[in-house]
């Protein structure tokens, strides 16, 4: 594999992290942080600026002299669009690249209709809320789609996925790219979820781990910052992992998975067994809140399978935070608590010592949040911002 070289100390990509982190907002801050001269800092300054990666706005305090001029990274200009399609319905939204949601949508339709008609639903979409927005093609500096299946993140393709027929090495990328010619990222929609959550989190947590209990199960995991990638995309996949006592068979086609015991598909078909009418997870939420004991118990049943599995992973990585999301997270302590207990019973007090679970803050909108992340950190990082500077 080649090794990537690394970025000078004085580029201009490199540089513009220090004001997108907030570290520095003048460019006498950026000199005296950087220890360059004012000539390079102010050649690179103007470079940022005149390819709209900088604002100037307002000035800064000064004890003597002109007061500083303050820069900004311009977030509010560049247009992404996210979307994060699910097993059952997707979401779709157009925000700017600060994460603020301009316009959005949902969509009703299954992932299972194959790419090209569920990508096709999705760029319709886009044309539409960019209209809403007031927000031309033209500004779209980048796409995220989240995808409940396996990815190659660097290929951009969907690896053998149990529940979306027709996806396997299908060109994601250079579908959209036939409506948008931008940057498409695509990833699993729970490590889109994870980087989303992480954003918003608080900012000693050093870790964390998104659990996606929706139609299946599936986790992001995040560790000092950043998203943890395996190998060939499977990397969080605790849906398919083989638990003892689960005698039914998966959407993958393998006897004894987590998903067959414990995501949403498997508690709405234990209840359509004891002859309640339940089809989605969103059905599920409603019988829990209307007080349906054995749609509790089943939730509860659910909690702790998926408990037992999480304790080799808390103990393995040692998370601060556990957060989850998916419709059937919504059933909120019923579902939480047979987890906790499951994870205590299972790890050593060391493990869970500083542990928080807790249920996503940004609910249905969290894969938004994570598709806009991943699109920022790609589109405005430091190698990104040298590359497009560099074509100028």
């Amino acid at each position: 594999m080649r090794k990537e070289r690394p970025l000078p100390p004085d580029s201009a990509g490199r540089l513009l992290q220090l004001f997108r982190q907030g570290r520095v907002s003048t460019r006498r801050e950026l000199g005296d942080a950087t220890g360059l001269s004012r000539t390079t800092v102010t050649a690179r300054v103007d470079q940022l600026i005149g390819a709209g990666f900088l604002r100037e706005g307002g000035t800064a305090s000064s004890s003597g002299g002109r007061p500083p001029t303050l820069l900004a990274f311009d977030d509010r200009t560049p247009t992404v669009l996210a979307a994060d399609l699910g097993a059952s319905r997707g979401r779709v939204a157009v925000t700017d690249a600060g994460g603020r949601i301009l316009a959005e949508d949902v969509l009703e339709s299954r992932i299972d209709v194959g790419p090209r008609r569920a990508l096709s639903s999705a760029c319709d979409a886009f044309e539409g809320l960019l209209e809403r927005a007031a927000r031309s093609t033209d500004s779209v500096c980048g796409i995220g789609i989240g995808v409940p299946g396996p990815v190659d993140f660097r290929a951009g393709r969907v690896v053998r996925p149990p529940v979306m027929p027709g996806w396997h090495g299908f060109d994601v990328r250079g579908f959209v790219r036939r409506r948008f010619d931008v940057p498409v990222l695509l990833d699993n929609d729970a490590n889109m979820m994870a980087m989303g959550e992480y954003e918003q989190a608080d900012p000693d947590t050093s870790s964390l781990i998104f659990v996606k209990v929706g139609t299946g199960v599936g986790s992001g995991i995040v560790v000092g910052g950043r998203l943890l990638r395996g190998v060939d995309g499977a990397e969080g996949d605790l849906g398919h992992v083989r638990v003892p006592g689960i005698t039914h068979l998966c959407a993958c086609g393998a006897v004894g998975c987590l998903a067959a015991g414990a995501g949403g598909s498997a508690i709405c078909r234990d209840l359509r067994a004891l002859g309640i009418d339940a089809g989605s997870g969103r059905d599920v939420v409603r019988l829990v809140r209307d007080g349906d004991r054995r749609a509790r118990a089943a939730v509860q049943a659910a909690g702790a399978l998926l408990g037992e599995v999480l304790a080799t992973v808390v103990s393995l990585v040692n998370p601060r935070t556990l957060v989850f999301g998916g419709d059937i997270a919504d059933t909120g302590e019923h579902f939480l608590r047979s987890v906790h207990e499951a994870l205590l019973r299972r790890t050593q007090p060391l493990a869970t010592r500083g542990l928080t679970l807790a249920t996503s803050e940004l609910g249905d909108r969290v894969g938004i949040a994570g598709a806009t992340a991943t699109v920022r950190e790609q589109v405005f990082g430091a190698e990104a911002v040298d590359q497009r500077l560099s074509a100028r």
